[in-house]
């Protein structure tokens, strides 16, 4: 998250202050996709749902806040909404959290929720370069989510 700005409440100036780690939070409600990202993927999440509403599409953004433990509530919770799932992040897709949601998914009562396959957004499986231009080729971009949202809705009434 280095060289990113962005706006932080004032509240987290109280001493008092606690995040609830435990937690997922929801950044945007949505009726037609959840997306779940973590950490620098949330920003594109909601740059992505961004596009998707302009196209009718109503995304739902959770932040998962951590992938350890894992708010599995809150997605199903989410997927019982919408009923279409896009996993983001910027790791591999092999053993991924990505991957890890999938299989909640399969082996939970989610399966029976969902009307379209899970969709994930992950880095190619390939070393990550050093150069700039091509990390940035390897990364997931706000496309490849958009991409995946369209996909995942395709052919649906919205």
């Amino acid at each position: 998250m280095y060289g990113k700005n962005f706006d932080v409440p004032v509240s987290i100036l109280d001493e008092n202050f606690v995040v609830d780690l435990d937690r997922a939070k929801v950044m945007r409600e949505g009726h037609h996709v959840t997306i779940t990202a973590f950490s620098r993927m949330v920003g594109l999440a909601l740059e992505a749902a961004d596009i998707l509403q302009k196209e009718g599409i109503s995304a739902e953004v959770i932040n998962l806040r951590t992938i350890r433990p894992l708010d599995r509530n809150s997605i199903l919770n989410s997927v019982k909404k919408t009923h279409r799932l896009v996993t983001v992040e910027d790791g591999y897709p092999q053993h991924g959290v990505g991957a890890e949601i999938c299989a909640f998914m399969m082996e939970s009562s989610g399966f029976d929720l969902l009307d379209a396959p899970v969709q994930r957004v992950t880095a190619w499986d390939i070393p990550l370069p050093y150069a700039q231009n091509l990390e940035t080729a390897a990364l997931p971009q706000i496309e490849h989510i958009v991409k995946s949202a369209r996909l995942t809705c395709y052919g649906a009434k919205l």
